[in-house]
């Protein structure tokens, strides 16, 4: 394999005896043949830091062990044939010279076709190889934990290697970030960084424009504890998320404008705020002076702006925000920008490691579940529920992480409590719902810093 690679592993596969071996019978029962390589991306977990990364700020992610992982065979027609180890998820082939991703249906095939996309325009490829590959993962779909951009990073390392094609992991995340938008999701780069950046033992602090991981040592005495909510939320497939992304970038033109700064230009609350020079303290208390709770209507918007409904949906909003008639925009500041202060608190109090560290975390996270739940109302009360649960069970904080609306909590939890700590969430949240209890193995568990995206031969 070529040395470009920082993290590539040869394994055995005796390293990994059942799933590689399954996934690798599986490979050869499907299309005939042995797969070359394998490649394989994680998911992830976010401690602090909830959508604030497509503002601009930093964000406090770790990889988890759960992960996509992709069985490759590099073919001589330019045919890309996808399967899934999952009966539910139906196989799909295309042209590789003729991508379509679907929008309106964010099936499975279409991340991978985004990750696929994404390299093919980087480098300009007329011939690509064309790929069968059999896919397995182990992230619970839709629940925060970032399966869908795992499996578009994955599914870019996967063209890469069958090209031959080499770039640094920065770039690879980068890449991967800008594909992903061809499904509809304006993210901000969280998801597909820490995939590619992390390092086992650690989290990450993820800071943008440029990017750059710095390892955070996580305290010890405490686990980081994930729990299911079991409700199912796709940000491709509804507009909450990208209403959300709408209504920060409408704050930053009102508030560039209200500060005299040329708002056509500017495009994040990050922005505004680097061109003021201003802490983020100053910053929220410029939020209050600006913005009023109440919601904007698109008109009192346009009269803000001195723009036209007609230049506010073709130059500012997204497709799929075009009909949306109210924002609010001093709700989602206020969260941005007190999140990214818990954030660079978050990072400060683990590299200092104050005796009351663990108090001192599990408040932010505590601080940051208000603030998603009460000001970018990106919780539901299936979230609000097990947050309480797991808080009255021992957690000293606890959160939802990922987009929210659905999906999974992380409650940090001193380690001499976690098997109570478990048994007793198991038995008040997921052992009084039938549908919870059928799910249950795969909803709670405690997790630690995993690697990020390799790939890997049979040695």
């Amino acid at each position: 394999l070529p040395a470009f690679y920082a993290n590539i592993v040869l394994l055995n596969v005796s390293i990994l005896p059942f799933r590689l071996q399954k996934l690798k019978e599986m490979f050869m029962s499907k299309f005939g043949s042995v797969p070359k390589f394998y490649v394989c991306a994680p998911g992830r977990v976010n401690l602090i830091g909830e959508h604030i990364d497509y503002c601009g700020y930093a964000v406090l992610p770790m990889a988890i062990e759960q992960d996509i992982l992709i069985a490759v065979e590099p073919v001589k027609t330019q045919v890309v044939q996808l399967a899934n180890t999952n009966s539910l998820y139906l196989d799909f082939n295309t042209s590789v010279n003729n991508i379509q991703i679907n929008k309106t249906k964010p099936q499975w095939h279409n991340y991978f076709l985004c990750g696929l996309k994404g390299i093919q325009e980087h480098f300009g490829l007329n011939n690509p190889t064309g790929m069968n590959c059999l896919l397995d993962g182990t992230i619970p779909p839709s629940s925060g934990l970032s399966s869908s951009s795992a499996l578009v990073c994955c599914a870019g390392l996967v063209t890469l290697k069958a090209n031959g094609k080499t770039l640094s992991k920065v770039e690879l995340a980068e890449i991967c970030t800008k594909s992903e938008r061809y499904i509809g999701t304006e993210g901000g780069g969280m998801d597909q960084s820490i995939s590619f950046l992390a390092e086992e033992g650690t989290a990450k602090l993820i800071e943008f424009s440029p990017l750059r991981a710095t390892d955070v040592r996580l305290p010890s005495g405490a686990a980081f504890v994930i729990a299911n909510s079991c409700v199912e939320m796709n940000k491709a497939a509804t507009s909450h998320y990208n209403i959300r992304v709408m209504e920060c970038r409408l704050a930053t033109k009102l508030l560039s404008k209200s500060k005299g700064l040329d708002w056509k230009k500017m495009l994040r609350l990050h922005d505004v705020q680097t061109k003021l020079g201003v802490s983020l303290e100053e910053m929220l208390t410029i939020v209050e002076e600006v913005l009023h709770p109440e919601p904007y209507s698109t008109t009192e918007i346009c009269e803000c702006l001195g723009i036209s409904l007609e230049e506010l949906r073709s130059q500012i909003l997204s497709q799929n925000t075009q009909d949306v008639s109210t924002f609010k925009l001093y709700q989602r500041a206020k969260h941005v920008y007190s999140e990214a202060a818990r954030v660079l608190e978050f990072k400060k109090i683990c590299n200092e490691a104050p005796a009351d560290a663990l108090q001192l975390l599990g408040e932010l996270m505590n601080q940051s579940h208000i603030s998603c739940k009460e000001m970018y109302e990106c919780s539901c009360p299936e979230l609000d529920r097990l947050v309480d649960i797991c808080l009255q069970f021992g957690a000293i904080g606890s959160r939802l992480t990922g987009a929210g609306w659905g999906g999974c909590t992380v409650s940090m939890v001193p380690t001499d409590k976690l098997n109570a700590f478990l048994k007793s969430v198991k038995k008040a949240y997921y052992q009084t719902d039938a549908q919870r209890l059928a799910l249950e193995n795969n909803s709670l568990f405690a997790t630690k810093p995993g690697r990020g995206a390799l790939v890997f031969v049979e040695a």
